[in-house]
């Protein structure tokens, strides 16, 4: 089933509109029915309340675009059933986070309902042979899968912690998967990315700094499931078999090492990993004097220069994939060995 780039367009401009219209709807939503984040606790570096539930509209516009897309494009069961399979686990783990924005769940339920969700789609995948990177062993891809989906999950939703971060990343990198899905001919992969960019960048109108809404939890880990499945599902054309797997690596290099970051200093503070702290890339950039806007675009610029990386990876020959994947995974571990040198927290 080919889509036209006009069609393309349209799904991006729809997605970008439709939502960033609902979006400030949601916040006097959330305004009325007292669903903030306040600041109350160290690790929050905002001053006032802030409303949630912007990313209860990121997910109303993904699946309203999609599903009704699909009904207006060879509509087809087999194509209904393929898109739940990749909106149905992002929208459990999005409930599960809107009830953690309004009851502030503990982390135990929403780490079970990501290794569902991770369970689930490998499940899914085995059985309809839609891994896009397969090992040959069904038990060592299942295995990889439900790693990826709780892995990538959890990192958007620790990257979602200054205005306009995540949702500018998760753009990006949207935007470059949607490029190597449509010049590989996987259609679903490259539309679903196409409303997911255009959905957070009409969210990030309103969520740029200052922010004037929050994603929550909702959004971050409903775009976690999201892109996990989506880059999952994604069959790159690499020359080398370590390079198809770097490329959805890559994608999302800043969230991983944004939550790599936070998850080793606090296992070497012996404090929990899944506690809030003012530990991530952009507090420590701020720190070194980065502004929150300095700190924003430069995750930005980072996360455009590996997707960039992975789209370069997709079309190079043996030999340069092999320098541009040296070179970028040495990057990437120099600002790994960088940042964990930086203080920890403001008390420091």
């Amino acid at each position: 089933m080919g889509i036209t780039r006009t069609e393309y367009f349209l799904l991006f401009v729809i997605s970008y509109l439709f939502v960033g219209l609902l979006t400030p709807v949601m916040r006097r939503i959330a305004i009325a029915t007292d669903v903030v984040d306040r600041p109350n606790s160290s690790h929050k570096s905002h001053k006032k309340a802030v409303p949630y539930l912007g990313g209860v509209a990121i997910i109303i516009g993904v699946i309203t675009v999609s599903y009704s897309a699909s009904l207006f494009s060879q509509f087809t069961s087999s194509t209904f059933w393929l898109a739940t399979s990749v909106l149905g686990p992002a929208l459990l783990l999005g409930l599960i986070g809107l009830w953690d924005d309004i009851r502030n769940l503990p982390p135990l339920p929403r780490f079970i309902a990501q290794t569902f969700a991770g369970v689930f789609t490998a499940s899914i995948l085995m059985i309809t042979d839609n891994i896009g990177n397969p090992t040959g062993s069904s038990i060592f891809d299942s295995i990889i899968t439900v790693v990826w989906i709780v892995g990538i999950c959890n990192s958007i939703n620790f990257f979602d912690n200054l205005d306009g971060g995540a949702a500018g990343t998760v753009a990006i990198s949207s935007i470059a998967l949607a490029y190597l899905a449509l010049n590989g001919d996987q259609y679903l992969i490259a539309a679903l990315s196409v409303v997911t960019a255009g959905s957070t960048l009409g969210f990030l109108v309103w969520n740029k700094i200052p922010a004037k809404i929050y994603m929550g939890d909702a959004g971050a880990l409903f775009l976690g499931v999201l892109l996990a499945t989506l880059t999952v599902r994604f069959e790159p054309t690499a020359q080398t078999q370590i390079g198809s797997f770097l490329i959805p690596v890559f994608l999302l290099a800043i969230p991983i090492l944004d939550t790599t970051v936070a998850v080793l200093s606090r296992i070497r503070r012996h404090l929990s990993p899944f506690q809030g702290g003012q530990d991530h890339l952009s507090h420590r950039l701020m720190r070194v004097g980065f502004s929150k806007r300095q700190a924003v675009l430069s995750l930005w610029l980072i996360s455009a220069f590996y997707c960039f990386i992975a789209v370069a990876i997709s079309n190079a020959p043996f030999d340069l994939e092999l320098v541009l994947t040296g070179i970028a995974g040495l990057i990437w571990l120099l600002m790994l060995i960088l940042f964990l040198k930086t203080s920890d927290s403001s008390k420091n």
